[in-house]
């Protein structure tokens, strides 16, 4: 292969350069800002926007161009993801009442955590992350969780990822939490983003690697129906709950659950 790419797809290309760019934006972006930012002249950007808004790829707005779910769906409907959520949806549910907590579940996406299901907490008020949040998997206890309990070739490969994304990061720091994470069977850190919230996490397991992360984001207070030991006790024990239920509906083959997702 001598490192060259064998088959050119050039309209695939463009195509694909537009969606990871709309991806990583916080923001809808304009004709000529996305043609400013792949390099490629209006005309060509026009032809291929209009192809992804007609199939539902990206949608148009006064402020620019932004991403619909149409990729998220695609990925969600492939049959181990729809396994996981149609057999983690109740015991989420039930979790969610039982603590008086909003959780969510996410998977591995490259180097990142993907959120793929959010339960929010039960009553008037409380903190709930959405569907489709996303962040890097070293810097999330939900990541750290999906990193911790994994082979040895799978975690050096997302290891790879990682450093391919964010080459400053400190590795031997990371494995050395991660190593605490696994002989912990779970891990609970204070929020990343917000004060006064622990996240509370759990591998969910399939035949001993991390196929998904449970977590809590526990919020004390009166709304909580328990404290945070026990919360963190009920996560643990859903999370294996989930992993028991699907072991006998489906086989993972795939060493790797981020390749059947967005």
């Amino acid at each position: 292969m001598d490192g060259k790419t064998r088959y050119q797809a050039p309209a695939l290309k463009k195509g694909l350069e537009i969606l990871e760019l709309l991806a990583g934006s916080s923001e809808p972006l304009i004709m000529s800002d996305i043609s400013a930012a792949l390099g490629r002249s209006v005309s060509e950007i026009f032809r291929m926007l209009q192809v992804l808004e007609e199939h539902g790829y990206i949608a148009r707005a006064e402020d620019g161009y932004r991403l619909t779910n149409r990729l998220f769906a695609l990925g969600m409907s492939q049959p181990p993801i729809r396994d996981l959520a149609s057999t983690a949806l109740p015991v989420m549910q039930e979790l969610a009442r039982g603590v008086g907590q909003s959780c969510h579940l996410a998977v591995a996406s490259g180097a990142e955590m993907i959120v793929i299901i959010a339960i929010e907490a039960p009553g008037l008020s409380g903190f709930a992350v959405r569907v489709g949040y996303r962040r890097p998997l070293h810097l999330s206890n939900s990541g750290r969780i999906l990193l911790a309990f994994q082979s040895a070739e799978s975690r050096a490969a997302m290891l790879g990822d990682i450093r391919s994304a964010n080459p400053a990061f400190d590795e031997d720091e990371l494995i050395a939490r991660l190593e605490k994470v696994a002989a912990a069977g779970g891990a609970s850190e204070p929020s990343p983003m917000l004060t006064g919230i622990t996240d509370l996490s759990a591998p969910i397991l399939f035949g001993g690697i991390a196929r998904a992360a449970l977590t809590v984001p526990f919020v004390a207070g009166p709304a909580s129906k328990t404290t945070i030991e026990e919360c963190s006790a009920s996560v643990r024990q859903a999370a294996a709950a989930i992993g028991n239920a699907m072991s006998p509906i489906r086989q993972w083959t795939s060493p790797e659950l981020q390749e059947q997702t967005p």
